[in-house]
């Protein structure tokens, strides 16, 4: 019998090791092609790239799905021909991933060039970020979401904050570094929580006044310098809709690109039902309100397209499955139908 056992144990122990083999390959790789400049070259023309103008991804509309096209090294030169002043442009592009088979992914923003050419050439159109994330597939998100934010940091670190000179990239777009000074600068993201409150048989949702209308979410905040997420989690609730926060429990995170690049830190936080009375930081919110279970099943149901009623008024709906805000929602719903 323990024969049996170790032959399978080892039967096991190899599958879990060639899957994790193929993730650490991967892995090394993509770290090979940040530390290697020449290699990350040799690299840029054997990979596919994900186009952007001024930030907003390149979309193709096939029927009625939205995909997010990989335009191949050899498309690229085809339309940076068009392009005299652009031949040296795919050294402009910074590296955001690579496929199981190691073929990298870069990301390139156009800005600066004549939009409608190239939507033209590429048969597509460039959509705002905040409209792409909805609707191109969920498991794309992400890579549009992390691609625009390592690009709009390089834009907005060309130069030294010590020296005032340009600074460098490196072919990965990994770091950037001044030659003056010597100082190399890293992508950032500034840790944010969000936070769905509860009392026990309501949720706690809320908007501010930039919000498109009817849109009700988590509250949310960034973490201030030296606090830890579970002080950053009282904080924003007691600052924000005057609650005290007996207990918390962490859900998940996701990278999110707004307003620059942070990273959502997604927790739920119970209140007590007898101290659940809201005062809103008017500064911060429009307006904040408990929801029973049964508003959130219609609520999650509902679109922003038909959310409002024949006499002008708008019902409550709730961010898409894509933000990490309808997770807590989902969640909570899970924990009272449970």
């Amino acid at each position: 019998m323990a024969a049996v056992y170790q032959t399978l144990h080892r039967r096991v122990s190899s599958l879990v090791c060639r899957l994790h083999s193929t993730y650490v390959r991967k892995m090394r790789y993509l770290n090979q092609l940040k530390e290697d400049d020449s290699l990350c070259r040799q690299a840029q023309a054997s990979g596919t790239f994900y186009l952007f103008h001024n930030l907003s991804p390149f979309l193709q509309k096939v029927g009625k799905k939205y995909l997010i096209p990989q335009v191949s090294a050899a498309e690229m030169g085809q339309v940076l021909e068009k392009f005299p002043e652009a031949q040296q442009w795919m050294e402009k592009s910074v590296l955001i991933g690579c496929s199981d088979e190691h073929r990298p992914r870069f990301a390139l923003d156009l800005g600066a060039l004549d939009k409608s050419v190239i939507e033209s050439e590429l048969h597509g159109s460039f959509t705002d970020l905040r409209k792409a994330l909805f609707v191109v597939d969920r498991e794309d998100s992400p890579l549009l979401a992390s691609a625009q934010s390592l690009l709009r940091w390089h834009d907005s670190h060309q130069y030294c904050s010590r020296t005032g000179q340009p600074t460098q990239k490196n072919p990965a777009g990994s770091k950037r570094v001044c030659h003056a000074s010597g100082v190399t600068y890293y992508p950032q993201m500034s840790p944010v929580v969000i936070t769905l409150v509860s009392d026990g048989s309501r949720c706690l949702l809320a908007r501010q006044p930039s919000f498109p209308p009817g849109m009700f979410t988590a509250l949310s905040g960034f973490c201030d310098m030296g606090e830890n997420v579970e002080e950053a989690v009282r904080r924003e609730v007691a600052e924000e809709v005057g609650l005290e926060v007996e207990s918390l429990s962490y859900s998940a995170s996701q990278h999110w690109p707004f307003p620059s690049s942070s990273l959502m830190i997604a927790c739920h936080a119970l209140v007590a039902a007898q101290k659940a009375e809201i005062s809103i930081d008017t500064l911060e919110l429009e307006e904040a309100r408990w929801f029973g279970l049964e508003e959130i099943v219609e609520g999650l149901k509902r679109q922003p397209s038909s959310s409002k009623q024949d006499d002008g008024s708008i019902l409550p709906w709730f961010p898409p499955k894509q933000a990490i805000a309808h997770q807590l929602i989902q969640e909570w719903l899970q924990q009272q139908t449970a």
